[in-house]
């Protein structure tokens, strides 16, 4: 070591405190580079963490620093200082390891296993060293304690009930916070005797609700919570202090696993009404319903911090597939709170060990929990650790991980792992997990270790599969019982007491009422922003949804207005010229102008505009731009203009977000916002109509169903680009089969709009309509910039949306003896190829929508050709996908007597669409030849024979 490193070592006034050495550590391991050569050598000789050359442990190169300084000053026995040095790495060691020797199974099936780090004598510290004093360094504790001391706090903070994994966090304040949290308390909870009393009820609760449930309604399926019966007191602790704290609403989203517990004992739902879903009794306003334990729920809690109200989303049996849901309607109930920094609105998601280690939608809803557009100030993640998960017989079948909740390391969450059976521990670490999530805005883990006594359901046989676990769980008396004879011992109850409250319990389930939570009850009703909207099946209320000429073009030159000195790249600027031109009625309108002006209208309105998707600012298609960057800025973050938001000074947000690369959680975040904010117009857009197949279950299980089955309203928007260009099989359809084939009850909007000004229509009848739907929109690719496509600006200020376009020809009616009917692209090129083959006997309608459908419209087109005696349907798509086999009964309703109907579309095809150009080509000749074909002899046309016809 150099001289001037020793000066430097002697000098009081660099006594080498720890945030000094903290950041120039971080900074070596950063970039060696950026220390200086006397601090990077040092760092260099510091022995690797172990064998495995794992990260160096930060804190003891402070304390290192420290040693080295005294030693220097007064040359002390340099023995102890080595031994001190090792000190200080046991210490570390149990920082990073104390979790792999902690009791934290319920069932204590396996041994501890061996981990020489935490043993002392692998560092050379034996017996007669355990009453030598040492430094503790960074220890929260006394400045010198003894050896047995030291490892006596270790293993009571990290080696009990609880086991903490966080030393991989990068931000040191949050480690040093955690570190403060647990070991100044030494992991111990220290409750009061009322406190413990609470919790003993909590469990009671929690226990006999299950038991009662299972001797009155035998063999009915309600996947009971036995085994992780903590969950109940942890939930009630953990609402209990957010209120405390300020938080005033709280959305819970979980599977089924103890689902009825909790709507019972924490959200204080009357067990009559849930003993009369047991015998039967159902919602009638709802077609489908949905089974007990996928039921949502809300009430107002009583707390030391007023009324905090806690929803309880609805979940389909897809597990974790609620966890973006719940985040989404969060993020839009802090919106409507103006809670910027999400103090007062709370997310806590409640996982399986399986699901959360197993579901892709868990890792998709982490990776969202910091960027812009979704996050929502942190989530409280609440693993149900039966260490089971379904039926597998070990961890080693569920996941390649050592413990479920590894993948939270992804985004630096610390992940408190605490024995259920522990509830006085359960309680600290939900204490300091809340309050972990308040402090740094960040998502935090729960992984509360349990078991489950019963199988997957009632109706379920563990022991088939799990003979060796159940043989410990059959001889396990139960958390309550457990926790109840340890309060018995400490003097905080008498004996007997456990048992009065199961019997005062039992009494008020026998008299339907509930005990435990005087909540204030109510079913899940539509928040206030609800109020003024319909529910039922009128889809089709006509609206206004024009706009006047001096406004549209006011609102057009805000839109192509470029802020002083900034420059747009020579593309953009192009489009925003002509963008202004149109906005002057000199160029008719293209599909970007005609978006952004619906947007503009809507925002001065009072609708927010929410729109997300993978490159929704510029848009996929190069055709958007409604968001601007400069090309002169020098910082990342700046130089960025968004027109949308500067439209004028009282009017609604808009946000345009580039989300990441993930269809499910986007659309289920989406799809929560929009249910709980109903006058923002919500849209997602895919990259490609197809790519919303990753989001094929939250459009199943709650854009499609979730009226018939939750009565849960929702005008989500879906843009899915939709077109077939010869881009390939996964670049052309949106699969408009499967939305077709979801249609029912008036459920959802299928459209396919072929102008602008229908775009424009569109999107505003969506907000100014006295009801909430969701709303399918096929968009078009090649057409964007179609100046066939184009609308001039009197289709804006008059007109609405037309769910069907009849012909736009002056053909002579009565010459007409054939209807083609079609939507979407395909339309103009069977108008180019009608016009190019002089044919004027043919009409050509479009469906711009194709579910609800517009029957009265469509009759009214047919009814104008009295003298055709053929109807075609024409699609881009093979015959077993796009819309014929659902358009075919609707269009058959309207056929005259003697009129045949028959199709012109693609062979039927196991891919939507060919790879080849040249298939592609010769594909699409062939769909336009078929729709023109002198008769209609089905023979003639291409891929006739296959199971299509």
């Amino acid at each position: 070591m150099s001289t001037h490193f020793n000066q430097m070592m002697q000098d009081s006034s660099l006594l080498f405190a720890a945030p000094f050495v903290e950041e120039l550590y971080e900074q070596y391991l950063i970039d060696p580079d950026s220390v200086t050569d006397e601090w990077r050598g040092y760092f260099d000789a510091l022995p690797p963490w172990n064998k495995a050359g794992s990260e160096q442990p930060h804190s003891p190169v402070q304390n290192a620093f420290e040693l080295m300084h005294a030693s220097v000053a007064a040359a002390p026995d340099m023995e102890h200082e080595r031994k001190q040095v090792k000190v200080l790495q046991l210490i570390n060691a149990h920082r990073f390891l104390g979790l792999r020797v902690a009791n934290l199974d319920p069932l204590a099936r396996h041994a501890k296993p061996v981990v020489p780090e935490l043993d002392p004598a692998h560092y050379g510290l034996l017996e007669s060293d355990m009453n030598t004093i040492f430094e503790t360094g960074s220890l929260v504790a006394a400045a010198r304690l003894t050896l047995r001391e030291i490892l006596q706090l270790l293993r009571q903070t990290y080696c009990g009930s609880i086991g903490a994994e966080y030393m991989y966090i990068s931000d040191v304040p949050q480690k040093r916070w955690i570190q403060n949290r647990l070991e100044g308390v030494r992991g111990l909870a220290g409750y009061d005797a009322a406190q413990r009393r609470r919790i003993l009820g909590r469990l009671t609760a929690a226990e006999t609700l299950e038991r009662y449930l299972h001797t009155k309604f035998v063999g009915q399926k309600r996947f009971s919570l036995e085994g992780g019966d903590t969950l109940v007191p942890l939930l009630d602790h953990l609402l209990q202090r957010a209120g405390g704290q300020g938080v005033k609403e709280a959305v819970i989203g979980m599977a089924h696993r103890g689902r009825l517990n909790v709507l019972v004992n924490i959200l204080g739902k009357q067990p009559s009404m849930l003993f009369a879903e047991f015998e039967g009794i159902h919602a009638e306003h709802l077609t489908s319903g949905d089974v007990k334990y996928h039921q949502g729920f809300s009430a107002d809690i009583e707390t030391a911090g007023g009324k905090l109200h806690v929803a309880l989303a609805f979940n389909p049996s897809h597990l974790e597939i609620v966890n973006p849901v719940v985040e989404g309607s969060v993020r839009a109930r802090q919106h409507r709170l103006k809670d910027l920094e999400g103090k007062k609105v709370i997310p806590i998601l409640l996982h399986g060990d399986a699901a959360f280690a197993g579901q892709g939608v868990v890792m998709e809803t982490l990776a969202m929990s910091q960027t812009r557009g979704y996050r929502t100030g942190g989530t409280v993640h609440i693993i149900i650790n039966n260490q089971i998960g379904f039926t597998a017989s070990d961890s080693r079948d569920v996941r390649s991980s050592q413990y479920c909740s590894d993948v939270a390391k992804m985004i630096d969450a610390p992940i408190f792992h605490v024995n259920g059976d522990d509830p006085d521990a359960v309680m600290l670490i939900t204490e300091i997990a809340l309050d972990y999530r308040m402090q740094f805005g960040r998502d935090v883990v729960i992984d509360m270790v349990c078991f489950r006594k019963l199988g997957h359901n009632e109706q379920d046989e563990p022991l088939v599969t799990q003979p060796f676990m159940y043989r410990f769980i059959r001889q396990h008396p139960g958390t309550r019982a457990v926790y109840a004879e340890r309060l018995v011992k400490e003097g905080v109850i008498e004996a007997g007491e456990g048992e009065a409250m199961i019997a005062s319990y039992r009494q008020a389930m026998d008299e339907g009422r509930n005990s435990i939570q005087p909540a204030i009850e109510k079913a899940e009703k539509p928040v206030s922003s609800w109020s003024g909207l319909k529910t039922g099946t009128k889809w089709n209320t006509p609206v206004d949804t024009t706009v006047s000429l001096a406004r549209l073009q006011q609102l057009g030159r805000v839109l192509t207005t470029i802020p002083d000195n900034f420059i747009l790249q020579s593309r953009v600027q192009k489009i925003v010229e002509d963008r202004s031109a149109m906005a002057r009625g000199e160029l008719s309108l293209d599909w970007g102008m005609a978006e952004n002006l619906a947007y503009a209208t809507l925002l001065t309105e009072g609708y927010p505009v929410r729109l997300s998707g993978q490159d929704s600012g510029r848009g996929t298609f190069f055709h958007r731009h409604a968001t601007w960057h400069d090309q002169n800025r020098v910082v990342w973050h700046e130089g960025i203009h968004i027109p949308l938001q500067h439209l004028a000074q009282n009017q609604s947000d808009f946000v345009v977000i580039d989300s990441l690369l993930s269809e499910e959680a986007v659309l289920g975040f989406e799809y929560g916002y929009a249910t709980a904010e109903p006058n923002t117009l919500v849209l997602w857009e895919a990259q490609f109509g197809d790519f919303a197949n990753g989001a094929q279950v939250v459009i199943d299980q709650f854009i499609a169903s979730g009226e018939v089955k939750w009565g849960r309203l929702c005008g989500l928007v879906m843009l899915l680009p939709h077109g077939y260009e010869g881009q390939g099989a996964e670049h052309s359809s949106g699969r408009i089969e499967r939305y077709l084939q979801l249609c029912a009850d008036y459920n959802i909007q299928v459209c396919v709009p072929s102008t602008p000004a229908q775009m424009f229509h569109l999107l505003r009848r969506q907000m100014l309509r006295p009801t909430r739907r969701p709303l399918i929109v096929f968009t078009p690719k090649s057409l964007l910039r179609s100046k066939d496509a184009a609308s001039p600006l009197t289709d804006f200020t008059d007109g609405s949306f037309r769910a069907v376009i009849g012909e736009v020809e002056a053909l002579a009616v009565d010459k007409v003896r054939r209807i083609i009917a079609c939507s979407g692209k395909v339309y103009y090129d069977l108008l180019n190829a009608r016009r190019a083959k002089g044919i004027e006997d043919m009409a050509i309608i479009r469906i711009e929508q194709l579910y609800p459908f517009p029957h009265e419209a469509f009759a009214a087109q047919v009814a104008a050709y009295p003298n055709a005696t053929e109807m075609v349907w024409c699609q881009e798509e093979p015959g077993n996908q796009g819309a014929w086999h659902r358009i075919q009964h609707y269009l058959s309703r309207h056929l005259r007597q003697g009129m045949r109907l028959e199709y012109a579309l693609r062979p039927s095809s196991a891919a939507p669409a060919a790879g080849y150009l040249a298939v592609h080509n010769e594909q699409q000749k062939a769909v336009i030849e078929a729709a023109f074909r002198p008769d209609l002899d089905i023979k003639n046309i291409p891929g006739a024979g296959h199971e299509h016809h």
